[in-house]
């Protein structure tokens, strides 16, 4: 590997010649009496149109920006919505489980025979139990 010296006078190799541009056809001829028309040229400098057209490209990047945003603030909104909906429905299921439980004991056979032997009532033998057949017999 050979020796590089850095702060040497580099050589440069000369600029290459800028290509020729194709020879001018000539003009078809124009029409007698009719002068050619004159290119329209804008007022402003071509640099004022280049800043233009990159404030309004960042203008409506900002405005999809602020779209994007908006969505995502609705989209949390709605779960926050949900959120509170399934927590209400959790504890409705819950009260209404409890609510089933405390009729389901409200009507339960121990219970009414309690209260049935505080006032006074005696539960009927079975062996005197009898039947009425109400039924009409034709004959």
């Amino acid at each position: 590997m050979a020796a590089v010296d850095w702060f040497a006078q580099a050589e440069v190799a000369e600029p290459a010649a800028a290509p020729r541009r194709p020879a001018r056809r000539p003009a078809a001829p124009r029409p007698a009496g009719r002068r050619p028309a004159r290119p329209v040229r804008s007022r402003r400098k071509p640099t004022q149109r280049r800043v233009r057209g990159h404030i309004v490209w960042m203008i409506l990047f900002a405005f999809l920006l602020f779209g994007v945003v908006a969505v995502n603030v609705a989209v949390l909104r709605a779960h926050v919505a949900v959120s509170r909906l399934d927590e209400q429905r959790a504890q409705l299921q819950a009260r209404n489980q409890a609510l089933a439980s405390e009729l389901s004991a409200a009507g339960s056979a121990p219970r009414i025979e309690t209260a049935a032997h505080r006032l006074g009532l005696v539960q009927a033998p079975g062996t005197d139990t009898s039947y009425l057949d109400l039924t009409a017999r034709s004959g």
